[in-house]
């Protein structure tokens, strides 16, 4: 018997180890001796109801928190290996979300008080897990709280605004606390740009030729010209002027390095740099975590550890030397920082690069460089500045070069810029002048240039806003941006520039010559476009609850959950204020009563009919209607519908477009025998032809398609059905072998089956098809 009960208190001995992912638990448990066992719960195992309320506001607002149908598997196993362990340790996420799910474990768990801790560390390193191993605590029941404060505040109001929605715009419709205000932002920036009214000036650069006949200066004109006649009288004023080097100031200029990695300056940056979408970027650096690359990705904190500090000192003394080393403390400055206590760095500052896919060696690479950088010297540069005076002309040329003399920080990271439009790039190197120094001018030309529309949002300069503001936190951005995409209130899009006309005046050999150039302006790549859906709902929450999504009033929703986390206020309290203020809004609304629906436009009369023609949000997306619904009078014709396309929107489709989508379905010609028609449905624009559907491309009008371009694509639309098919047999028509995107398969009455990898499939008899698919496993 004595074996046996050595055993058992061996076993009661182990201490049990509970993360939030299976990635982590396999990283952490290399730094652990057998004493400890390691379990993931994969994320959070408890939360509301996903279709109830599961809040009582007459409790207090107490939340009813249920363990999902796909997690009672984790929470057994969990709870049998609790039964079995002496010690239980709860290491999730050091943020207010890992406090919550560490919490929720605890009372799921129904875990022991006095066999409990909660250990915490912000990379996943053997001296860390030990350093938190030797330090246990408590579950900090106010970062619970700060968390349980924004899932229950997010609930109510997502839960009661949404059915008003579902009445009044359509169904399927929801409203976010947060979402909300970032829908907001693109949709205010879009009506920006429509309202935008561009302003035209003349920008004057003239190229002067020095003293040795050979070096040429180009320099800018030191204000714009207003209009045609304005740069007409001054170039006139310049021919046969005499201009002399007025000035020249030379002085040095530094440039110092960006601070390490946050949250969201790490999504700016490798938007810029690596074209990642927020949410990618927010994938990819949780893999480098839990694989141990990098300290957590969750913070808004510039702060780096001493032994960071000093791994990085080591490091760029032995690659670059002591002048490009100089020691920086940064401090944080965002409002209410309250999530991890380490600027984003790598946990190895001697790993110059790691294993993992692409992506992950890619955004390594950037956060490595970006935390060198910032302890490296400032660069050093020679700003000249060159001034040329003319005898009679008031106005002065100025000629900028800036030149390196000393890289610096440089030597491995530049920060990029968002691209804000226009911008004149200075010269590089200048060359040498004489002051009193007399050029010639060999040519003058004047350009029009017009002010620059805002720009829109992309997810990067959106997570930036929102950061500005005070919205949101490091958890929340990434999440917000997805959502409002998924529900297709914003997408990421592209938008065709348009050509504009501009002149340019040339003063050359005293002659006075004007041109007319094209360009295409106003491209867009990549950027949030709201949909008409979005601005409609945004639209219906501004006239309804302004106080509720107005950007300062988030902001300081977001600082009383800095309070509640700070334990400076009780999160049920913070809640009541915020409902009473709120529930009373959300009744009057319900209780409004409207002729039409919300973002209804009329846009006109139908001159065939005289019925009024309406653009509004339907069932499916933005449509048309001609005539009003009379429910009750069955005399009365019924309203005609069309489907707007992809590129309309119902803010700024006019009458005369409107009524053309009421051409489709249309006759495009015949082929073959057989009509060609154009239309739009619920998928898009398309052609039919012998009852087979074609989409028609972005780059195609249904209203407009030719004959010879339908043609074209039902020819195509054949060919590529032609490659798909590799094979059918006449004795058996429900079976055939097809091309797919994985390789060749066989379809056989709906269903598919794969062929072995050592048959060809071209070769395959039907008796050979038959074999496979009487032998393939039957389906789960």
């Amino acid at each position: 018997m004595r074996p046996i009960l050595s055993k058992v208190i061996y076993k009661m001995q182990k201490n049990l180890v509970i993360v939030e992912s299976p990635a982590k638990a396999k990283t952490i448990e290399k730094f652990l001796g057998k004493d400890y066992k390691v379990m993931s719960s994969y994320g959070h195992i408890r939360d509301l109801k996903e279709k109830e309320f599961s809040i009582q506001i007459e409790k207090n607002y107490t939340p009813q928190y249920v363990i999902p149908p796909g997690k009672a598997k984790i929470v057994a196993a969990l709870k049998s290996a609790v039964e079995d362990t002496g010690r239980v340790l709860l290491a999730s996420d050091e943020d207010r979300e890992g406090e919550a799910i560490a919490w929720h474990l605890s009372e799921a768990l129904k875990l022991n008080p006095a066999t409990t801790q909660r250990i915490v560390f912000h990379e996943i390193t053997k001296n860390a897990i030990l350093h938190a191993l030797e330090n246990p605590r408590g579950i900090n029941i106010d970062l619970v709280n700060a968390q349980q404060a924004r899932r229950v505040l997010d609930r109510i109001v997502g839960f009661q605004i949404s059915p008003i929605l579902w009445r009044k715009v359509k169904p399927a419709l929801s409203a976010g606390r947060v979402q909300s205000v970032a829908v907001r932002l693109i949709v205010e920036r879009e009506r920006e740009i429509l309202h935008f009214v561009s302003e035209a000036s003349f920008r004057v650069i003239a190229t002067f030729i020095l003293s040795d006949g050979k070096t040429p200066l180009k320099a800018e004109l030191n204000k714009r010209l207003k209009d045609i006649a304005e740069v007409d009288a001054f170039l006139k004023s310049c021919v046969n002027e005499t201009f002399t080097i007025d000035d020249v100031t030379t002085k040095p200029v530094r440039k110092s390095p960006a601070p390490p990695f946050t949250t969201s300056t790490l999504q700016q940056e490798a938007a810029r740099k690596l074209g990642f979408s927020v949410a990618q970027t927010m994938m990819v650096a949780q893999r480098l975590y839990e694989s141990g690359h990098i300290t957590y990705m969750r913070t808004d904190s510039f702060n780096l550890s001493d032994l960071a500090l000093g791994a990085s000192k080591e490091a760029i003394l032995a690659a670059y030397g002591e002048k490009y080393y100089h020691f920086r403390k940064y401090h944080t400055k965002s409002k209410g920082a309250q999530e991890a206590h380490e600027a984003i760095r790598p946990t190895y500052m001697n790993k110059l690069e790691i294993s993992g896919t692409a992506q992950e060696k890619k955004l390594y690479e950037l956060i490595y460089k970006r935390t060198i950088a910032c302890q490296m010297a400032d660069a050093e540069l020679e700003k000249t500045t060159i001034t040329i005076a003319g005898g009679k002309v008031k106005e002065k040329f100025v000629a900028t070069g800036e030149v390196i003399t000393f890289d610096g920080f440089l030597h491995v990271y530049m920060e990029s810029q968002d691209d804000d439009g226009e911008k004149e790039q200075e010269n590089g190197l200048l060359p040498h002048v004489v002051l009193g120094e007399k050029p010639g001018m060999r040519q003058m030309v004047a350009t029009e240039r017009f002010t620059q529309r805002p720009l829109r949002y992309t997810e990067a300069s959106l997570v930036r806003k929102l950061e500005e503001l005070g919205i949101g936190r490091p958890s929340t951005y990434a999440p917000t941006i997805q959502t409002i995409q998924n529900r297709e209130y914003v997408v990421r899009g592209d938008k065709p520039g348009e050509e504009r006309k501009y002149r340019v005046v040339t003063l050359s050999d005293g002659q006075i010559a004007s041109t007319e150039k094209k360009e295409v302006v106003g491209i867009d790549r990549n950027k949030l476009i709201p949909t008409d859906t979005g601005m409609v709902v945004n639209d219906f929450l501004m006239e309804y609850f302004p106080d509720i999504f107005d950007y300062h009033f988030t902001a300081n929703v977001e600082k009383d959950f800095d309070a509640i986390a700070e334990g400076q206020l009780v999160w049920t309290k913070a809640l009541d204020t915020f409902y009473q203020f709120f529930h009373p809004m959300v009744i009057a609304t319900s209780a409004v009563k409207t002729e039409r629906k919300v973002g209804e436009r009329q846009v006109g009369t139908d001159p065939a009919s005289g019925e009024p023609v309406f653009v509004k949000i339907g069932r499916y997306g933005p449509i048309a209607q001609i005539g009003e619904s009379h429910n009750n009078d069955k005399n009365t014709p019924k309203p005609r519908f069309a489907s707007l396309l992809k590129s309309q929107s119902i803010e700024t489709i006019t009458l005369e477009e409107v009524l053309k989508l009421f051409d489709l379905p249309r006759l495009i010609g015949e082929f073959e025998g057989n009509e060609m028609t154009a239309g739009l449905g619920r998928f898009g624009p398309y052609i039919r032809h012998n009852s087979v559907f074609i989409s028609i491309p972005k780059t195609l009008n249904p209203l407009s398609i030719t004959p010879q371009e339908a043609i074209q694509l039902i020819e195509e639309k054949r060919q590529k059905e032609s490659q798909r098919k590799i094979k059918t047999f006449d004795a058996e028509p429900g079976l055939e072998i097809l091309n797919g995107r994985y390789g060749a398969y066989i379809a056989f009455n709906g269903t598919n089956y794969r062929i072995p990898k050592n048959r060809v499939a071209a070769d395959l008899s039907l008796d050979d098809c038959r074999k496979i698919i009487e032998s393939a496993p039957a389906k789960k």
